[in-house]
């Protein structure tokens, strides 16, 4: 009984709500062992879903997978294809695709440990994602791995097949655990001077840049805290259907006071440093002295 209970404590903890997206080997040198990742994003406190429905009945709008020769086809006769020209297709098994690659190119293979800010954002495409040991053969590497890294200060870039797909990825130590984070390739990537020349020729002045530095500093923060924000609009939507819901009518937002005359660059800046002042009397971030 009591080995009963462990294990289904055991399968709650690995609930459908935390099902692992990516199962694999974390390689690197000779070193290997079993992973999960499981998401890091939490939709569940950001995303309000709306369906589609029929404004005359009520009814929810539905999308079906439709055959033009045979009408609905269930998802079991389904397969993918490639388009080799018009209307006719290759087809390819997800066994054939699997087949391609073996059990280290399914791997998440580490090819180099980097500086923290060896990556730039542009190249995060967003997805998260927290990896942890996969059984307890794995878990006394995992440990070694996460503390190795966290003492040197490095990250882990590599590459593993993923959706699909085969992904960059960066792997760094966050809170004794490892955090995986996909990146674009550099060829996804569309290079800034690709849209610089919509800029048309700099006016600006070495007075209004200096304005716009001290500006820069008075709004700086050492202390940022990130939980300060949060999704303001959303919380009025779910007041707005809260509402709804109970039967109440619904206020329009109060009109916003009518906006000032514009301000000239120069003019809107020095009133932004002084205002920026008068509301936040502390201590201004400290600055490192150059030394000779």
């Amino acid at each position: 009984m009591a080995t009963r209970t462990r294990k289904s404590k055991k399968s709650r903890s690995r609930s459908p709500k935390h099902r692992a997206s990516w199962r694999g080997l974390l390689t690197f040198g000779l070193v290997s062992f079993q992973v999960e990742a499981f998401n890091a994003l939490n939709r569940e406190g950001s995303d309000i879903h709306f369906h589609q429905i029929h404004a005359d009945c009520h009814r929810r709008i539905h999308y079906q997978k439709v055959c033009p020769v045979h009408g609905e086809v269930p998802n079991d006769e389904i397969v993918s294809g490639y388009e080799v020209s018009k209307g006719h297709y290759v087809e390819v098994t997800h066994e054939e695709l699997e087949a391609l690659r073996s059990e280290k190119e399914r791997a998440l293979q580490i090819d180099a440990f980097v500086a923290p800010d060896a990556v730039d954002p542009l190249y995060f495409d967003g997805r998260m994602y927290y990896l942890l040991p996969a059984g307890e053969a794995a878990r006394s590497p995992y440990a070694v791995v996460v503390e190795a890294m966290a003492r040197e200060e490095r990250y882990g870039v590599g590459q593993m097949v993923f959706s699909g797909k085969e992904q960059i990825a960066l792997i760094r130590p966050l809170e004794n655990i490892l955090h995986l984070a996909m990146l674009n390739y550099q060829a996804e990537i569309r290079a800034p001077s690709k849209v610089a020349h919509e800029l048309g020729a700099s006016k600006e002045t070495a007075g209004q840049v200096r304005m716009a530095q001290r500006l820069v500093e008075e709004w700086s923060d050492d202390q940022f805290d990130f939980a300060k924000y949060h999704d303001t609009y959303r919380e009025t939507v779910e007041d707005l259907l809260a509402k709804k819901r109970r039967g109440h009518s619904v206020e329009p937002p109060p009109e916003e006071e009518a906006p000032e005359e514009p301000l000239g660059l120069m003019d809107a800046l020095k009133k932004s440093v002084a205002q920026r002042r008068t509301n936040h009397r502390q201590p201004r971030r400290s600055r490192l002295r150059r030394t000779a």
